[in-house]
């Protein structure tokens, strides 16, 4: 069969996807995108619109009301604050460590590798709320309930970023590579800085766009340590203590607090397309 015949049966490496894989990833887009369009429309119409036969399809004109309403019953700007130092600094810090743990196991060769990577990895299947209350009990004993550190501290490195970095490190740098380095003379941090780190990047970009998103929605250790000096996330769940709720006003606070992580997501998306293409390139 000649090249010329694949190509027209849409076989190789010019064959076009079937409708049926557009029909679906376009189901897709539009069930992962309509609840945020959703409180978009709900966000910025009147609280009758809820309760409508057919509610609106588009954008009210009083989304700047709802958000002024937002802005005058919680303390938001205190609040995004928060939220953007404690988002930031567990980050970095995670993205940080786990890429040096995670290029120890991956490539370092040390007693005792293998049971603390299974220890690791055990960790992962302990619930998170099972540590919740000795681990407040510790804060209170240290004194930072009440500061932000009480919501750093605990989560400045994650299991789940040691586990994933070594996986992605572990076939990523050929051990050739890293023997060249040595016999060239190269300590082993310089041979991290100048081998392992450049092959990390693009991991560390999702593992970093992850945990960002995952600290900045977070709300359950936050509401136990920082009622009074809040996150965004807790500042925005004030808007519901009422009696009466009015969702237009939570569901324009939820679009603001929303607009971070889009903003976020856009700039290092290109990051995160080439760590996906490495990945399945590698795979």
């Amino acid at each position: 069969m000649s090249s010329s015949s694949v190509r027209h049966r849409g076989v190789g490496l010019d064959a076009r996807p079937h409708w049926f894989v557009y029909a679906l990833l376009s189901a897709l887009l539009i069930g992962s995108t309509y609840p945020l369009y959703w409180s978009l429309v709900m966000g910025s119409s009147d609280k009758s619109a809820l309760v409508q036969t057919f509610p609106p399809l588009l954008p009210g004109s009083q989304f700047w009301s709802n958000v002024a309403e937002v802005l005058d019953t919680v303390p938001f700007w205190k609040a995004l604050a928060n939220s953007i130092i404690v988002s930031s600094v567990i980050t970095i810090s995670v993205v940080f460590f786990s890429t040096l743990a995670g290029y120890a196991f991956a490539k370092l060769r040390f007693k005792g590798r293998e049971g603390l990577m299974v220890f690791v990895i055990a960790t992962l299947a302990v619930p998170t709320q099972l540590g919740i209350i000795p681990l407040f009990m510790l804060m209170k004993e240290f004194g930072w309930t009440g500061t932000l550190g009480a919501v750093i501290v605990p989560t400045l490195v994650t299991a789940f970023g040691v586990f994933f970095m070594r996986q992605y490190l572990v076939d990523v740098i050929p051990n050739e590579l890293i023997e060249a380095a040595r016999v060239d003379g190269a300590s082993m941090l310089r041979t991290f800085l100048n081998v392992g780190l450049p092959a990390a990047r693009p991991a560390m970009a999702i593992l970093g766009l992850f945990t960002f998103m995952t600290a900045w929605t977070d709300y359950l250790w936050p509401l136990l340590v920082v009622p009074q000096n809040p996150t965004l996330q807790v500042a925005l769940s004030q808007l519901q203590s009422a009696k009466y709720v009015d969702y237009s006003i939570v569901l324009a606070g939820a679009v603001l607090a929303t607009l971070p992580l889009l903003a976020l997501f856009v700039l290092a998306g290109k990051q995160l397309v080439s760590g996906i293409m490495a990945g399945a390139v590698k795979g």
